[in-house]
């Protein structure tokens, strides 16, 4: 890992431990989430709903040549991108054990995230199945196709040729996320 990377897993780490949405983050949320989708959000773990408000808050800064309804989508599969781990939720020494398996052994970490929630793969399976989850959990909350699509797709390996109007929201989903 590049010394830039490990200072953001650092600050990951530090923000899974201490770092809670405030009030005034949660009135946001209510402003862009339906009911059944805010019931979602409040499932995910603190630090969770942390991260997926700071990953809305950049793509709402980066988003102004999309239509307003095409940002709404984004915003809401920003906040709900990682809802799927609500399925089997992650300690953290899991949550850190995926990130070393990743930077590591990243063929390890596609081959264990197959198959059962179970055992010492759950882990992985978690980080690898929780996109899909998440996007049936969103759907069957009645979230548009778009932010299901996001959802399910926000952690796909993207073609850096991919343009249609899908792969620049989910470019710029998987930007935030990874800076965030």
């Amino acid at each position: 890992m590049i010394p830039g990377r490990i200072l953001y897993r650092v600050r990951q780490f530090w923000n899974a431990l201490f770092l809670v949405p405030s009030r005034d983050d949660l009135e946001l949320v209510t402003q862009e989430l339906t009911t059944e989708q805010m019931f979602l959000f409040r499932q995910m773990h603190r630090s969770e709903q942390a991260h997926s408000l700071r990953v809305m808050r950049a793509v709402m800064n980066a988003s102004d040549i999309f239509s307003v309804e095409q940002r709404k989508y984004l915003r809401q599969a920003a906040l709900l991108h990682d809802v799927g781990k609500t399925r089997f939720p992650l300690r953290l020494w899991e949550r850190v054990l995926i990130v070393l398996v990743k930077a590591l052994m990243p063929d390890s970490l596609h081959e264990w995230g197959e198959g059962e929630p179970r055992g010492w793969r759950r882990a992985f399976v978690v980080a690898r199945q929780h996109p899909l989850w998440g996007a049936q959990m969103a759907a069957e909350a009645g979230s548009p196709p778009l932010a299901v699509s996001l959802i399910e797709r926000h952690q796909e390996l993207l073609d850096p040729a991919a343009e249609t109007l899908e792969d620049r929201l989910l470019r710029l989903l998987q930007s935030a996320d990874h800076q965030v």
